[in-house]
């Protein structure tokens, strides 16, 4: 019933992190006057990692973004978020039990996040879901960030390394929430499921499934196309 390995996208499907990702980059860009709404960050930002959503804010505002401030931006933007999450982050109905759930039964798990290893790591570790996961590739470990497939490919990768029982990457599938994500996803080759926790069902329909909570999780994994 289960796909071989499960990828799991963070923001948006193990935590909602997106509000305190959106005021950690209101609190540096409202001052150099480059703010937007939350409405645009849904609408544009969504899905990009910090380097990219630094790069789009300063070309929308025609400024340039020389890669040291690039840098320091991002430093700074990570240390605003650790101060926000250290207030705690509740997890989205029934992931954690989902997550708990596959490790029991010897799924192999990862994690494929455009977000910071530093912004995922402790608020696992607060889930006590840390040691479920066998890899983690954050925006640190790519190039180009979701939609492109790289980052997917590279989780898979790893997890075929630590499990070389696995077929191709098509008897897999990652779990999203976005338009760019399930693009990176079926990118890389593999089956996605998508829970509208940040997008309406007609925006997620490229994704093999839709659900409404991962509570429906796993008893319609049967759903997926056979690969």
């Amino acid at each position: 019933m289960y796909p071989q390995s499960v990828i799991f996208d963070f923001d948006g499907v193990i935590v909602d992190t997106e509000p305190l990702h959106y005021r950690a980059f209101q609190e540096l860009l409202t001052p150099l006057g480059l703010g937007y709404s939350w409405e645009e960050y849904c609408r544009t930002y969504m899905g990009f990692d910090d380097r990219d959503a630094f790069r789009e804010a300063f070309a929308v505002g025609g400024r340039p973004l020389p890669r040291e401030e690039l840098e320091r931006l991002i430093e700074r933007k990570a240390e605003l978020f650790q101060e926000i999450v250290a207030q705690g982050v509740p997890p989205y109905p029934g992931v954690v039990a989902l997550i708990r759930r596959l490790r029991a039964e010897e799924v192999p798990l990862a994690v494929c996040s455009g977000a910071l290893r530093s912004d995922i790591e402790p608020i696992l570790a607060g889930l006590a879901i840390g040691d479920c996961f066998s890899c983690i590739v954050t925006a640190e470990d790519v190039e180009h960030s979701k939609p492109d497939p790289a980052s997917y490919r590279l989780a898979f990768e790893k997890l075929r390394t630590l499990y070389p029982e696995l077929r191709d990457a098509e008897h897999s599938c990652a779990i999203e929430d976005t338009p760019a994500g399930i693009a990176s996803a079926t990118g890389a080759g593999l089956r996605v499921v998508a829970v509208t926790n940040s997008y309406s069902a007609d925006r997620l329909a490229q994704a093999n499934l839709v659900v409404t909570s991962l509570e429906e999780l796993p008893a319609r994994f049967g759903e997926l196309p056979t690969a």
